[in-house]
């Protein structure tokens, strides 16, 4: 049996021209990827999916007490459909909610009548039993299904799309006639730009046989079956099925060691524990799985997703359909490699591993590194021409994105004494005692230093980051986990291969790891049970991205680096023009490069501000002036769109402050506490300004470039953070610890204690530079 019903959308004002308000697709919107017949391999194609059929299950439709519609949900699924359909994609729904939506209505008519009934009978006649009956699903169905068309074609009538109900029975498929009557009817409301809205005929349809699938042939028992039979007969690139679970786990949800599956591969079925079906509807999870399995054997990708999240439900689709990492995406080709969260599971067990070793074995580690960066350097430099010959044939990357990808063997050379420097830190990290208490009688507290646990790290096309943030993670006890440009695709895959090869040397390799599958930066930022801190290298928009993505993990850097040089009425000429040169040229797309130059009142026209226009001139240096700079000028350069600009080029902003107190307000308004410099021969004046600057770092006499890990000392860096907690300024070693407390007693001091509640505290502080009587150091 096919019925068919088109929704038509009401004429308003602006649709004088058309009789009904479907149109004729057009021929190219989204241009389909590849041939059907062969799924997607991996999330990040799904974009390309142009005919996409999306199933709703009964527990995403009805409300949590099965009776009636969850009518938010509704509207947002309706809403993320027809976002897709207006972007030219073919959109297909299979239903639940006719029963839902049914029982409803009767529950409704029944009370009613009893109601009536109840009013009639008075007296010692009066209806005691006032219960309702069972009511037969076949006839909430029937009682249902107007009411969920009506209730759908009005949702998408807001969005200016028509809608059409198809019901279908499994003997619909088992006739070839009526098989292809419903492919043309569908085929011809697609083209239509219609939306499908299909269900099956629960008013008629026989209770399922078990076990009656045909060879090759899925029988349609509930809605997840139908929903992979039309997507097949459809040759749908995509099938999306919502459920009431986030996707598929390796066990039943809500048990201890149940993981949430990224991508199922057909092969792993037998690694699966199914749990009981869902609180409505027909199908369970293996249900879901058999259909999705022969969908994806047909030809059309299979993502199974929740949704009833309220936290993702406005976007699970569009998000699917983005290539974001949303459910369980089934796929036919398995990688050759770990997934990411693999990756990520070695890096902790061996970071452990790591963090138990003695110092002088994770500095020989690092020393080794050291070693292997100038042994090997033909290798890293093979790989590197590589890279560059790549980008410069690309055409596309800017000259200092080129120079940051650029490796040379001076900047190994320097690279290794780094890690060098490093090595040596790296004896007095872990396990520091930082201090110690006598509590009480025999019992002792102790306050030391641990890693944090797992770090990411994301860089773009900057290769050297690799040896320098792997050498400080080993000194630390951290795991780490790499996400490097694909620019620097063959440099870091080399850089990657002789750490690990340092790191064989205790037994701990996996304690680095590179991720080179096609992971999405975004996806990486929502590992948040397995990963700790979140370190980004790279673009001040790059920074930002991640902070916006970071669902629950902490990111430690900055977003912008807007510093400031503030050139006082009593500075020193030879001063200002070395120190000026070398924070603006010396390397403009730095972070810690200045990009505005503040100049006092006074150093107007005088024989110094000539020479340092001169200078910014010689070096080619465009220079953008402020409000108050330029209305001094007749003739002014152009004018800055905004103060707070990080040019990251040879460009700066210039403007005039009447004095160090207007210097330090207009550092506080625009700036980004990253560096600021004040150049001035007044010791109180350069104090002040130390004082009142509430910047991560702040230079009296010195260029803005000396804000780095190398020259602080610190032999490398993971950033620049411009946060008020943790770490500020260069993060070295030191930023990328934690600390714990450990106590120990006999058992009697704390027995008393939780027994008595008469423990009388000492707090006498112990020296920590010694281990406590008849104790190891914790170092």
């Amino acid at each position: 049996m096919l019925l068919l019903r088109l929704g038509i959308c009401p004429r308003t004002s602006q649709d004088v021209h058309r009789h009904v308000c479907w149109s004729l697709r057009p021929l190219t919107q989204v241009t389909p990827g590849r041939a059907h017949g062969s799924s997607f391999a991996h999330r990040g194609e799904l974009r390309q999916a142009k005919r996409i059929v999306v199933k709703l299950g009964s527990a995403v439709v009805t409300r949590g007490d099965e009776c009636g519609l969850a009518l938010g949900r509704l509207a947002s699924i309706v809403e993320q459909v027809a976002m897709l359909q207006n972007q030219g994609r073919e959109m297909l729904i299979v239903t639940s909610g006719a029963v839902a939506f049914g029982k409803q209505r009767l529950r409704h008519e029944i009370l009613l009548s009893q109601s009536v009934r109840q009013a009639l009978h008075t007296g010692h006649n009066q209806l005691k039993d006032m219960s309702l009956p069972v009511l037969e699903a076949r006839a909430c169905a029937a009682a249902g299904q107007s009411g969920l068309m009506a209730l759908y074609e009005a949702m998408f009538t807001q969005y200016s799309t028509c809608t059409a109900q198809v019901l279908v029975t499994n003997l619909d498929f088992h006739d070839d006639e009526k098989r292809q009557n419903l492919n043309s009817t569908l085929q011809e409301l697609l083209r239509m730009n219609i939306v499908p809205i299909i269900n099956t005929n629960d008013a008629v349809v026989p209770p399922p046989e078990p076990n009656s699938d045909l060879q090759g042939v899925i029988s349609i028992k509930d809605n997840d079956s139908l929903a992979a039979r039309l997507a097949v007969e459809m040759k749908a690139d995509l099938l999306i099925a919502l459920s009431d679970v986030e996707g598929l786990y390796n066990s039943p949800p809500g048990t201890d060691d149940a993981k949430l599956i990224d991508i199922f591969y057909p092969g792993d079925q037998q690694s699966i524990t199914y749990g009981t079906k869902s609180r409505v509807g027909l199908g369970g999870m293996e249900a879901k799985v058999k259909a999705a399995l022969w969908a994806l054997q047909g030809g059309t990708s299979v993502v199974i997703a929740n949704g009833t999240n309220p936290k993702v439900t406005g976007h699970v689709i569009t998000d699917i359909v983005e290539g974001k990492k949303v459910g369980t995406f089934f796929s036919e080709i398995k990688p050759a490699g770990p997934t990411v969260e693999q990756q990520t599971e070695m890096a902790r067990n061996s970071g452990r591993t790591l963090a138990s070793l003695h110092p002088e074995q994770r500095s020989e580690v690092i020393c080794h590194l050291a070693e292997l960066l100038t042994e090997r350097k033909e290798e890293i430099m093979a790989a590197n021409k590589l890279d560059m010959d790549l980008a410069v044939n690309a055409g596309h990357m800017p000259q200092a994105m080129q120079k940051r990808l650029s490796l040379s063997p001076s900047k190994l050379n320097s690279l290794a004494i780094g890690l060098r420097q490093i090595a040596v830190a790296a004896q007095d990290s872990v396990g520091r005692v930082l201090r110690r208490t006598r509590v009480a009688h025999n019992l002792e507290l102790e306050q030391i230093t641990v890693p944090i646990g797992v770090l990411l790290v994301i860089f773009e096309a900057r290769p050297d980051c690799l040896p320098q943030v792997s050498a400080l993670a080993i000194a630390s006890g951290n795991a780490l986990l790499l996400k490097g440009g694909k620019e620097a695709a063959n440099t870091n895959r080399v850089l990657h291969q002789l750490t690990q090869e340092a790191l064989s040397l205790h037994g701990v390799t996996d304690a680095v790891q590179l991720v080179s599958t096609r992971e999405e930066v975004e996806d990486l930022c929502r590992l948040d049970k397995m990963i700790d801190l979140i370190i980004p290298r790279g673009s001040s928009q790059l920074v930002r991205d991640i902070q916006r993505a970071a669902k629950g993990i902490p990111v430690l850097g900055h977003s912008e680096g807007i510093c400031h040089v503030y050139i006082d009425a009593e500075a020193s000429m030879d001063k200002v023009l070395k120190i000026v040169r070398d924070s603006k040229c010396d390397y403009p797309a730095a972070c810690n490069a200045m990009e505005t130059l503040l100049i006092h009142r006074d150093v107007l026209r005088t024989p110094l501000f000539d020479q340092i226009i001169d200078m910014l001139r010689a070096e080619r240096v465009k220079i953008h002036a402020g409000p108050r700079f330029a209305s001094y000028l007749t003739f002014s350069p152009s004018e800055a769109k905004s103060l707070r600009t990080e040019y990251g080029d040879l460009e700066c902003c210039m403007e005039v402050v009447d004095s160090m107190q207007e210097a330090v307000d207009h550092i506080h308004k625009y700036g980004s506490s990253h560096t600021d410099v004040i150049i001035t021969e007044n010791e109180d004046t350069a104090e002040n300004f130390l004082q009142q600057l509430d910047s991560a770092c702040v230079f009296w006499n010195a260029s803005s470039r000396f804000a780095d890990g190398y020259r602080f000392g610190l032999g490398a860096e993971v950033g620049i953070s411009t946060a008020r907690i943790h770490a500020r300024g260069p993060v070295g070693l030191e930023g990328l610890l934690t600390t714990k407390w450990v106590l120990r007693g006999d058992g009697h001091a704390a027995a008393d204690f939780s027994e008595h509640g008469t423990m009388k505290f000492l707090h006498e502080n112990l020296p920590v530079g010694q281990p406590l009587a008849g104790q190891r150091d914790s170092n």
